[in-house]
């Protein structure tokens, strides 16, 4: 008599969830993906409308270093599943990629929706079964799945779980972090979840904020501590956030859980200190403070009145105002939430989690359950880190199951 597939349910539809549940499929599984909103990868859309940065084209030895503590249980992951292999599947579902100047790898359609749809009619055609408007709520006491739909409560049994259910940033898009306390009742170790890559609190004058929030701080560098960030950033009302913000964001966090801090902002990283004094000092004595800042300091507005925020009306001489714009500093008294966070640092803890991406400490003789993506403690810069590690933890999650279920490939 044959036997049927064994069933596999995944519990969340983002890029790590409809990862695991292609692998799954492929090697013949029956898959059932399970999402608690309308319709799927909802955040995944939202970041194609920055352009969709997929992954990044650095060597990969360098490219697993931009997961800090969590680099060593990743690299194997990564390894299996790299950014080229990334790249190559988008490519399978039409969708070619490039390079931009930043090492950034973009679609060529510079859009999330082309390759979500391919995606999709992928996945329907390999037989994925997809049920959305299911709120994961926890396990029965025999290991099924507890979830909460528009008819009510309903209990899901499978031969394996894989949950990708995401962190907490961005909410309402999907990921809301409900998924932690059912699992900290199940025995599973999770560190409290936190905003990363957010941007910082800083206390703008009013004018200042009225005049410049929005725009955009190009070609600059952010000191914090040690660490120096090329890059740009965004006045916002608030304060400050964009790229070279979040690439700080994990030491910024860890720091102002105690006090205010300070941020050095280099507003002409490609200019030499007393180049720039020298140049500062040639202005004419009787020009205006926003003529030597314009022509002396080569500042943009934004620029100028940024260094004005520091200083107030009176002008420092042109050494010293040399060493301001070189390293302004910008007291920062805290920094944004979950709702408007890029992503979520904290999660699953590792030595919760087997090399197969297995749920330690579960119940013998319930189903094995698996995790991936954002559940998981890491946390990665902007950059195409984010996405990769979600794409590479969901595959290797399916992998992990497939082994167990005696499907592997």
């Amino acid at each position: 008599m044959i036997q049927p597939s064994p069933c596999v349910a995944v519990v969340g539809a983002g890029p790590a969830g409809l990862a695991a549940a292609e692998v799954l499929a492929a090697a013949g599984a029956r898959v059932t993906l399970y999402d608690r909103m309308p319709s799927v990868a909802r955040k995944f859309l939202m970041a194609g409308r920055g352009g969709l940065n997929l992954t990044h084209s650095e060597p990969l030895l360098r490219f697993r270093t931009r997961y800090g503590a969590s680099a060593e249980r990743l690299a194997p992951a990564l390894d299996a599943f790299p950014p080229d292999a990334l790249r190559q599947w988008a490519q399978d579902l039409g969708e070619e990629t490039f390079v931009g100047s930043s090492g950034r790898v973009f679609p060529l359609s510079f859009k999330a929706s082309p390759l979500l749809r391919a995606w999709l009619r992928r996945l329907a055609g390999q037989g994925v079964a997809l049920y959305t408007r299911h709120a994961f709520r926890g396990f029965t006491p025999s290991g099924a799945l507890a979830f909460d739909t528009p008819e009510g409560a309903a209990e899901v049994t499978a031969d394996a779980v894989i949950l990708a259910l995401g962190g907490a940033s961005w909410p309402r898009l999907g990921a809301d972090g409900s998924w932690v306390e059912p699992l900290r009742a199940a025995g599973i170790a999770v560190h409290a979840l936190a905003p990363a890559n957010m941007g910082v609190t800083i206390s703008w004058s009013e004018h200042f904020r009225t005049r410049f929030a929005g725009t955009p701080l190009k070609r600059i560098a952010l000191s914090f501590g040690k660490t120096v960030v090329r890059g740009e950033a965004v006045v916002t009302a608030e304060g400050l956030e964009g790229g070279a913000v979040y690439a700080l964001s994990r030491d910024l966090r860890r720091a102002l859980g105690h006090k205010a801090v300070t941020l050095h902002l280099d507003l002409r990283p490609d200019v030499e200190e007393k180049t720039l004094a020298a140049k500062l000092a040639g202005v004419p004595a009787k020009a205006s403070y926003s003529t030597v800042l314009a022509k002396g300091g080569g500042l943009l507005p934004v620029a100028a009145n940024l260094v004005r925020e520091v200083t107030g009306p009176a002008r420092p001489e042109a050494a010293a105002l040399a060493g301001l714009i070189k390293a302004l500093p910008l007291t920062v008294t805290g920094h944004g939430g979950l709702e408007r966070a890029i992503s979520s640092a904290g999660g699953i803890a590792w030595k919760s989690i087997a090399p197969d991406y297995a749920l330690l400490g579960m119940p013998a003789d319930w189903p094995p359950v698996f995790a991936a993506g954002e559940m998981l403690d890491w946390e990665a810069p902007t950059g195409g880190y984010l996405l990769q590690a979600c794409f590479a933890t969901g595959r290797a999650a399916a992998e992990g199951a497939l082994a167990r279920l005696g499907l592997s490939r």
